[in-house]
């Protein structure tokens, strides 16, 4: 194997000086745009890359994102997408030379007190928190001692969803959901159930305005038949299973179901043996195995979008009278992926299974 380029490298190749190329590999606005632009074909012409520990020496960085990985859920279902989040997440930081630290925590309050201590012995420069809920501690923290970070999830409650100096990129769940139950109108069925998480819960009563919105504006029922139509339930195989038995108990006739989750979509596609549609939420490899349809978040673009608001001109934080150049926030568009379910001989989860713990698995409540 040859010897990689050198900064030294790329200062002859771009007919600079090395003081040039340090600037504009550390403070590229002190560099005319013509001889930055030189010098950055050259780094790309030769493939180079900055030194990672010593760049933390000059910069005194640590190049570092923190990240807090969620325990295991039991059904391990919806904790899939978490999984595919961080992959994608270090994957496009390592391209942007940086890494991805992550560490755990019992609850939001031990994650504040690993902020704490993190961010005293510089070793990281910015967290990305997931599971946002309402009246979320931590990220009040983060604000009040000036942290930089950017949220995989919207802020609900007491936050206030414009406000600059919290960052922040979701997927629009009340589209997807809403886009789903017309879909499933436009096939005829009327009575399409939707199951999902207790109020209150950021995600899941997003969610569920979407069924709401789409039910009441064609399916021509009545207000209180779409409100007999609505099962909430924790998250997991098992309640969903529950959640179908009960609303053909109270509700009669289901002709499909729209669930906040795969875990959800799961038991209620098993209580069913597949004999009415059933859509779920995430798209997760337990959709695609048995072949029910469900609604995928785009997880690439959601970790693109983090890091480019950690590394773009908020640098993850906005001061409170800082002038905002770009959009403190994204707001994605997930997908409905369609299938024909394989329907198979299968068993309703046992009430002696163990349950997911409510919430564990959800990118934002």
């Amino acid at each position: 194997m040859g010897q990689l380029p050198t900064i030294l490298d790329v200062a002859a190749a771009a007919g600079v000086s090395r003081q040039t190329v340090s600037n504009v590999l550390n403070s590229p606005s002190l560099v005319r745009p013509g001889t930055r632009e030189k010098v950055e074909a050259a780094i790309a012409g030769l493939g180079y890359r900055p030194h990672a520990s010593a760049r933390r020496l000059r910069t005194q960085k640590s190049s570092t994102i923190g990240i807090r990985l969620d325990p295991l859920s039991a059904e391990g279902i919806s904790g899939s997408i978490l999984d595919r989040f961080l992959h994608s997440l270090t994957e496009q930081a390592d391209r942007k030379n940086l890494r991805v630290m992550v560490f755990t925590a019992t609850d939001s309050r031990d994650e504040i007190r690993q902020f704490k201590r993190l961010s005293e012995g510089a070793d990281v420069d910015a967290f990305v928190l997931t599971s946002t809920f309402h009246g979320d501690p931590r990220t009040q923290w983060l604000i009040e001692h000036g942290q930089p970070f950017v949220t995989f999830g919207r802020p609900w409650g007491t936050d206030d969803i414009t406000n600059p100096q919290h960052l922040w990129v979701d997927v629009d769940g009340r589209h997807g959901i809403r886009e789903a139950t017309v879909h499933l109108l436009g096939t005829g069925a009327r009575r399409i159930a939707y199951i999902g998480w207790p109020s209150p819960s950021g995600t899941g009563d997003d969610r569920r305005r979407g069924w709401q919105q789409a039910m009441v504006e064609s399916s021509g029922l009545r207000p209180e038949e779409i409100t007999a139509l609505h099962a909430p339930t924790e998250d997991g195989a098992t309640f969903g299973a529950q959640a179908m038995l009960h609303l053909e108990k109270t509700a009669g006739d289901i002709e499909a179901v729209v669930c906040s989750s795969d875990a959800l979509a799961l038991g209620a596609f098993m209580h069913s043996a597949g004999r009415i549609p059933i859509i779920g939420y995430d798209n997760t490899p337990v959709a695609s195995s048995i072949g029910f349809s469900s609604i995928e978040q785009p997880i690439d673009d959601v970790a693109g979008g983090i890091l480019d608001l950690l590394t773009g001109a908020h640098g993850g934080r906005v001061q409170p009278d800082q002038e905002v150049p770009e959009p403190t926030h994204r707001l994605l568009q997930p997908r409905l992926i369609l299938r024909n379910p394989r329907v198979q001989a299968i068993t309703a989860p046992s009430s002696q299974q163990r349950q997911v713990r409510p919430g564990a698995a959800r990118l934002s409540r």
